[in-house]
This record gives C-alpha cells, structure tokens and sequence, in this order.
C-alpha cells in the first residue's frame, strides 16, 4: 500500500458540501481535466500528484481503488471496462470505493470536464451512499452500474 500524500490545498471554498476529495485517474489526464475541475473548485488529486511521476505509469488500478477507497476519496476516471475486470471489481467491492465513469471516451478535455461538472448535484447526492459502487456519467444524468454481473459478451 502506497504512503498518501496531503491533497492539494483549495482555498476557493467552492467544493460542494458532501462532495469527498476526488481523485482523477490517468484515464482523464493530468493537466487539462484536473485544471478545469480545479479552476471550478473541486478539491482534487490526480494519480501523478498522489504516487509522482513516472511511478503513476506503472501502479495498477487494484492499488489506487484500495488507496483511494482508504481514504474516503471519490473517483472520476473513464475506463469503464473497470466494472468488468475481475481484479479492478474485486477491487471496488472489497474496499467500498466509489467510482464515476465518464460513459464517452472521444471527448475532448475540456467536454469531459463539463460533463462531469453539469452532474455534479447528482454526483455529490450520490455520494451518500457508502460504496462499493461505479457509476457512468452520462451528458444529463448518472446511473448507477451493476458491479457484480458478468461482462457482457
């Protein structure tokens, strides 16, 4: 298990109430999405900023799901094959992590930022909840994804 690094500080005070720190993973970047979030007010950290760089290229997604769920952080990435791999779904489910996938993997930054943005009522609601539990960020809402069923084929 990796030594946690202290989040970025946010002085903006515009983070929702209720929302947890929020971790990116690389599948969203490490400057323009992260920027974007920040610049909205979100507290975040990005994988590079929490295991540095190049050591973030080669941490597998079991380590950051377990290191994240630890400490209460929410995840924002847009690999959603993560909810089929067994390794990644064991992951999730063991460690209670909640996870929001961006559903459209040819957007550009800057339009995965918004969207994630534009559901950020829905996605600080849902983070009531206690994990485990992914769920895919849709253009105008979020739905929750079934993490135990089979990979359809």
């Amino acid at each position: 298990m990796s030594q946690a690094k202290s989040p970025p500080d946010d002085s903006t005070g515009r983070h929702p109430a209720g929302l947890p720190h929020v971790f990116i993973d690389r599948s969203l970047g490490r400057i323009a999405v992260p920027r974007l979030l920040r610049d909205a007010g979100l507290r975040l950290t990005t994988l590079a900023e929490h295991y540095g760089i190049p050591q973030d290229e080669d941490i597998a997604d079991v380590t950051w799901i377990e290191d994240t769920a630890r400490l209460g952080w929410v995840v924002f990435m847009k690999d959603a094959r993560i909810r089929y791999r067994p390794a990644e779904q064991e992951a999730v489910l063991t460690h209670h992590a909640r996870c929001f996938y961006i559903t459209r993997q040819d957007l550009p930054g800057a339009a995965m930022a918004q969207r994630l943005l534009s559901n950020l009522p829905a996605i600080t609601t849902a983070c009531t909840e206690a994990g485990p539990f992914i769920y895919a960020v849709h253009a105008t809402e979020i739905r929750k994804m079934d993490i135990s069923s089979p990979r359809p084929r």
